[in-house]
């Protein structure tokens, strides 16, 4: 089992910049593809990014790269999501996942989920 608890969402004006974590715990992550998915209200859920918990390497959707940066601190055992310029279409609850093997854009392909952190830009 895999527990993961986001933070870091809040309120924030369009333009600006946002770091949401997610902090896991209970069986080791390595094996594990980690990644960001957000739901608007109303809307599917979608996915935004990824990270390879052993090797580091990322995988984004297209209409976020570059402005969006996914890492990880094995140290601390924490994923993260820095977001820049941020726009009002990225109001959305964020979710972290975790998922043994291969994993690429597919929420199916994750095992574990947190709650979700709620990130809204005004305009």
């Amino acid at each position: 089992q895999v527990h993961l608890v986001e933070s870091g969402g809040g309120l924030v004006q369009a333009g600006g910049s946002l770091r949401l974590s997610c902090t896991a715990s209970g069986r080791t992550l390595s094996g594990h593809g980690m990644a960001w998915f957000r739901q608007p209200q109303g809307k599917e859920r979608e996915f935004v990014a990824a990270i390879r918990w052993d090797s580091g390497t990322t995988l984004y959707r297209d209409p976020v790269k570059g402005r969006f940066t996914i890492s990880r601190d094995t140290a601390k055992n924490t994923v993260e999501l820095q977001i820049d310029s941020l726009k009002p279409e990225d109001t959305a609850v964020y979710y972290c996942a975790a998922g043994y093997g291969f994993t690429g854009m597919g929420a199916g392909e994750y095992d574990y989920w947190g709650q979700g952190t709620q990130v809204t830009v005004s305009s």
